[in-house]
């Protein structure tokens, strides 16, 4: 798989559009009154494979007061038509060595407890299983629990 990921800015809405604008059962947020701030920090990728196929996002978590309890929390979205062919997992383990390389030795990603698919796709790009965040995430259809994954360099 030839797969790339270049960082962007901020992804322009038609790139948006090409790489996917469907709503599923995991990005559904239900009804906002103002689009949400992007988390301070937010890094964008577009996930290139002789097309874009989806995006990547990473924003700094601090677990402490200095530099090196910062984490790089990371989030995959993969067009549908181009989901269960990889793209995901080769595309998480490209970005994680990319972080670990500037020098963050923890990446870190979260997935509803119900997507198998991505909780595969995590696996096979090396992460490891954490435990569960309760009641963590509010979504059009309630509360729901979220497993926590990651990477160490």
């Amino acid at each position: 798989m030839g797969i790339t990921i270049i960082e962007v800015g901020q992804l322009s809405p038609e790139l948006t559009n090409k790489i996917t604008s469907v709503v599923d059962e995991y990005s559904n947020w239900g009804e906002q009154t103002q689009p949400p701030e992007p988390p301070p920090g937010l890094r964008r990728w577009v996930i290139n494979n002789n097309t874009p196929v989806g995006d990547l996002s990473a924003h700094p978590i601090g677990y402490g007061p200095n530099e090196g309890s910062t984490v790089m929390n990371i989030g995959v979205k993969i067009n549908p038509v181009h989901r269960q062919q990889g793209f995901g997992s080769a595309s998480q383990q490209l970005l994680a060595g990319l972080l670990h390389r500037e020098g963050f030795v923890r990446v870190e990603a979260s997935t509803d407890v119900t997507n198998i698919f991505e909780q595969r796709a995590l696996a096979k790009a090396g992460f490891a299983f954490e435990g569960t965040l309760r009641s963590a995430q509010l979504r059009a259809s309630g509360r729901h629990d979220l497993q926590v994954w990651s990477h160490i360099s």
